[in-house]
């Protein structure tokens, strides 16, 4: 260790990698971070359109976020956040059915009036519930089955979970739902009407990643894009360097290495694990996640989410970003986001931009009979692999933890924020978590596994 603190290598630009480092300088600890891709911020990288930037893969807050709100106000960006009630619907069977408000709920006639109380019954005991542990050995599709009627899993909740976790959605742990639950009520005005609000910075999310970036280099933090890791060095149990490849291929010293990657690729670089911890590396499957982005003259739905409960349409839910933040944010453009988390097989993942859209195109038809090629203006695919651990019941218990068994590596990354959603508030909890365990650990506070 250097007399200016530990020399820290951080495997990882995303929202988690950079959170740590920031926090770690903020110690006095040197850090160099380093990125495959040439770009920084992991799921929040950001294009143009119509002269606004925007996220690849769609982006927002709930009032719960409590973390990374007060990340944006440290940062000087507390007056972008804007606060925007939240239009959700769910299309089934060729219609759409608002879905927001008890008497949304009401009126919601796929089901049973009964079904319908259970369903909002459903709603309010869970979001009361103030621990779910109860809830981890336990399907969702049991506990809904149960609780609120196998009509109200079959139309309301089991195509959602099947069309994000595909085989895997009936297997779906209750308490990863619980949670999900929890935070949407708390996220809702008080009131009879009960709707629901919404977070955004305005000049997308990148702001604050950007803000981030330069705090870091201000802190004397080393960031670098394109230069993928290719091996973590142990020697005498310990990591001690990383083997960098990319135009310069080098290997440099560190006492602390510090991974933020998927298990998938952790497991590729790091040293030889112990079968126990490389067990847990494997005990939680990821979905990849795919967003074809329109951007349109027209409006296509009166929602901002819109859940497809109809598993002939190929993708999961309709996101339209100008019903929550003004068209003219994106040159007057209208913003369209078409989401699908896939297994890796899933053919979609192999096709181009032209061949999703001709995939999907005839079924916008079903959501808005009036749609019109001509509307489009243009459109962009975006991929993100590993973008959604999956805690099935299966998970629990099988989280790896932060410190690994080789002294002196860390790992961080959304598999461990079960039971958690992924999202960038957890992320940058995990982040700063980390930062303060391996700060404990380097001043000799602490030896054991968190």
């Amino acid at each position: 260790m250097t007399a200016n603190g530990g020399r820290i290598g951080i495997i990882g630009g995303g929202v988690a990698g950079l959170t740590t480092a920031y926090r770690l300088l903020q110690k006095g600890h040197q850090v160099h971070l380093l990125e495959a891709s040439p770009q920084l911020g992991g799921l929040v990288r950001t294009f143009e359109i119509g002269g606004g930037k925007i996220e690849c893969f769609y982006h927002h807050l709930f009032s719960t976020d409590t973390t990374v709100i007060r990340l944006i106000e440290e940062l000087g960006l507390g007056d972008q956040m804007v606060w925007r009630e939240s239009k959700l619907g769910v299309f089934y069977k060729d219609r759409i059915y608002p879905f927001v408000t008890p008497i949304d709920l009401l009126r919601f006639t796929p089901v049973s009036l009964v079904d319908r109380v259970r369903l909002g019954l459903m709603g309010l005991y869970l979001r009361r519930q103030k621990d779910g542990s109860r809830y981890e050995q336990v399907t969702v599709k049991e506990w809904i089955t149960k609780f609120a009627g196998p009509r109200n899993y079959e139309v309301v909740w089991g195509p959602l979970f099947r069309g994000k976790f595909g085989d895997l959605g009936d297997r779906i742990a209750m308490i990863w739902f619980w949670n999900k639950i929890r935070l949407r009520f708390a996220s809702r005005k008080a009131g009879p009407m009960q709707k629901e609000v919404l977070g955004y910075l305005l000049g997308s999310f990148s702001v604050y990643i950007e803000a981030l970036i330069a705090r870091i280099r201000e802190l004397g933090g080393v960031l670098e894009g394109g230069r993928p890791v290719q091996r973590i060095v142990a020697e005498g149990g310990r990591a001690v360097a990383l083997e960098v490849g990319g135009d310069r291929p080098e290997r440099l010293p560190f006492d602390v290495v510090i991974a933020t990657v998927a298990n998938k690729i952790f497991q590729r670089i790091a040293p030889p694990l112990p079968e126990e911890y490389a067990t847990k590396l494997e005990g939680v499957p990821y979905q990849d996640a795919m967003c074809l982005i329109l951007a349109l003259k027209k409006q296509v739905a009166p929602t901002y989410w819109l859940n497809i409960n109809d598993r002939s349409i190929p993708f999961l839910a309709l996101i339209e970003q100008t019903n929550f933040i003004e068209p003219e944010q994106y040159g007057g453009n209208h913003v369209l986001y078409f989401s699908n988390y896939l297994d890796k097989a899933s053919p979609l993942l192999q096709m181009e931009v032209d061949e999703v859209w001709e995939l999907y195109k005839p079924h916008i038809k079903r959501i808005n009979p009036d749609f019109d090629e001509d509307w489009v203006v243009d459109r962009w695919l975006f991929k993100g692999p590993d973008a959604q651990p999956v805690f099935t019941v299966d998970s629990v218990g099988r989280v790896p933890d932060h410190r690994t068994p080789i002294d002196g590596l860390y790992l961080a990354n959304m598999s461990q924020i079960y039971p958690e959603d992924r999202g960038q508030n957890y992320s940058i909890m995990m982040g700063e978590h980390v930062a303060q365990l391996v700060a404990e650990d380097l001043a000799g506070g602490s030896d054991k596994p968190s």
